[in-house]
């Protein structure tokens, strides 16, 4: 193909074929207030389709004009040449003794990378090409990270830390080793057994830690049988004592199933999959609106053997029946749900984690070949009465959680008891424009009387807390917002019955809670869905799990003193894959709802989602 000289310094096609001139490129940059290009963005700041941008970006690769660099999230990000020196766009501090990174202004590549072994911890106020971001490589980050040896791992440390931190890496190295000590394998005979790397550490780490029941007796030296009913319990001792324990066990599969997707998936979504059937445990870790769902899936017609969903409800698990309907080829008689008064075992069965929990139907999920576990809003699982479904016995066992996140710390133990988490940052899917982020502000609305004030200055405790929260003024600033924005779908989530059922009543809606009988939820859901319904108030049932989609607009009335997870999940029912959201959070202004307001959506702003703070008109 015979080509021309541009001006500006890059070789450009002749004829018809597609072209980005590098005052466009420089131009998207801009726009997109980024320092590195998708060819969907180069697509949407040009007249070109998304194919021929990547074309085009790829004959400026060439040309030496662009850099291209393969990112886990997206198939590829394209930026100038001339930024190949990464000081040139980006700063990193490596701080070796408290094994903590700060990093300034990073790329999409950087991030990517980093999230291979460290824990986003915080980042700055700010535009996304201008902030900061904290990371922090933590003991499980390590003993997850996606390597096969350690040089890969350390070489790929080195490639964000530009160069070698002794202390750091010995560090590393140290946990690494401590990630491969002890592994449950299946003997010839059938029966399970744990081994030990070295024979101290089955005569110190095993006997300080493990119950006497844990093992049924020694076998040599260095392997022990262990008793099937505390599999659990072994691994979660183990971990706990900075041992994580690698199994190898031969599980059956059962029964096979034959299941074909009808959804492409995209490219983030295959890596998902693929690295879950390379380790056949792990969580799906993404903000809601990135296809958790689609991508378990996907896995699930991977894996093709029998499988258990567990749900934290039964309105999950209707929904589950319908997106399994939707985008796979499944037969409705293939699909069982056993919870309340439906009970049915099939190829894919959905069940609730109380169900499969209790000692009346324990025994007959236990018998079970399960190829593969599924456990939907995997947070639960730490807490004592989720944990026993943990036990279950299966070949693969796959967590999805937008926020695996509870407020005692013990993060870890989720992945202790299904698997290390998989999956990108939210900024890098709100970027590459998988998912929309949603634009949140913190609304400080007054006391409506001086009535009210001197209640809640005359209170105590608790008192104090709910006064705050039912402040009869967030009703008006409900009903202001509501009318403001009257072309958009909308939820009002409460934390209290009485002030939904009084908000409901003022701006006349229905109000769903815990009370609402199942089958009324379910059509009040499925109404919205239908856009028969525009508003809905929401007391806790609509914190998680349930798909309310193109809910345009979301006010948190109250609930700001619940935890991390439920200020992200009520922030999250607005994140979609398309459409500009709105998330308004109502907190009383001064009260102590300020300072539980701002430090629960600063858990947002962690994840790169902007928040602003302003104060509603008396």
């Amino acid at each position: 193909m015979d080509t021309g000289e541009s001006d500006d310094g890059g070789r450009v096609p002749s004829g018809d074929a597609p072209n980005v001139t590098m005052e466009e490129f420089y131009e998207a940059l801009l726009a997109a207030e980024r320092p590195v290009l998708t060819p969907r963005q180069i697509a949407r700041e040009t007249d070109l389709s998304e194919p021929d941008a990547r074309e085009a970006l790829d004959r400026r690769v060439e040309d030496d004009a662009l850099a291209r660099a393969s990112v886990e999230s997206d198939a590829a990000v394209f930026y100038p040449a001339e930024w190949r020196d990464p000081a040139a766009r980006e700063r990193v501090v490596v701080f070796a003794n408290r094994r903590e990174i700060v990093v300034d202004r990073p790329t999409q590549y950087t991030r990517a990378r980093l999230s291979q072994f460290a824990h986003l911890v915080d980042t700055s106020a700010g535009e996304p090409d201008s902030r900061g971001y904290l990371y922090r490589i933590r003991e499980e980050d390590v003993w997850a990270a996606p390597f096969e040896e350690l040089e890969a791992l350390l070489s790929s440390l080195r490639s964000v830390c530009s160069g070698r931190h002794e202390a750091l890496e010995e560090w590393v190295a140290d946990q690494w080793k401590r990630a491969h000590r002890f592994r449950l394998v299946t003997h010839e005979d059938g029966y399970v057994v744990l081994e030990a790397a070295a024979e101290s550490l089955m005569g110190t780490v095993v006997e300080d830690h493990l119950e006497d029941d844990h093992l049924r007796a020694p076998i040599s030296e260095t392997e022990a049988w262990v008793n099937e009913d505390a599999i659990a319990a072994i691994k979660r001792a183990l971990y706990e004592a900075g041992y994580p324990v690698e199994d190898d066990r031969d599980l059956e599969s059962g029964e096979p199933i034959d299941l074909e997707m009808g959804t492409d998936l995209r490219e983030y979504q295959r890596e998902w999959v693929e690295t879950f059937l390379e380790n056949r445990a792990g969580v799906f870790v993404g903000p809601p609106g990135s296809g958790k769902t689609v991508a378990a899936i996907a896995t699930i017609a991977a894996v093709g053997g029998e499988t258990l969903i567990l749900v934290p409800s039964r309105e999950l698990a209707e929904q589950w029946r319908t997106e399994l309907s939707t985008h796979s080829d499944l037969e409705p008689d293939d699909i069982g749900q056993y919870h309340g008064g439906e009970k049915a075992i099939r190829p894919v069965t959905i069940a609730t984690y109380q169900t499969a929990g209790m000692d009346a139907h324990r025994h007959l999920f236990d018998s079970r070949e399960w190829g593969l576990i599924v456990y939907d809003e995997a947070h639960h699982i730490p807490s004592p009465v989720f944990s026993r479904s943990a036990s279950l016995q299966a070949k693969h066992r796959l967590g999805l959680s937008a926020t695996p996140v509870r407020e005692t710390g013990s993060e870890e133990e989720i992945y202790t008891l299904i698997g290390p988490p998989i999956g990108a940052d939210w900024d890098t899917l709100f970027e590459a424009g998988f998912v929309q982020q949603p634009e949140v502000e913190i609304r400080y609305v007054p006391w409506r009387d001086d009535d009210a004030h001197n209640a809640y200055a005359s209170a105590d405790g608790r008192d104090r807390y709910r006064l705050a929260a039912e402040n009869p003024a967030k009703t008006d600033e409900v009903r202001s917002l509501l009318s403001r924005y009257d072309d958009r779908k909308a939820l009002v989530f409460v934390e209290y019955l009485d002030q939904g059922a009084a908000i409901a009543e003022a701006i006349d809606a229905p109000f769903v809670s815990g009370e609402t009988p199942h089958h009324e939820r379910r059509r009040l859901f499925e109404a919205f869905r239908e856009g028969d319904r525009r508003v809905l108030v929401v007391s806790r049932v609509g914190d998680e799990g349930i798909d309310l989609p193109n809910a345009g607009l979301s006010v948190v009335a109250s609930g700001l003193g619940g935890s991390r997870r439920q200020g992200t999940q009520r922030a999250g029912r607005t994140m979609r894959p398309a459409g500009s959201a709105l998330v308004y959070v109502l907190a009383t202004r001064g009260s102590r709802e300020e300072e539980f307001a701002r430090r629960r959506m600063h858990h947002l702003g962690r994840k790169g989602i902007r928040v602003r703070e302003t104060t509603a008109e008396e």
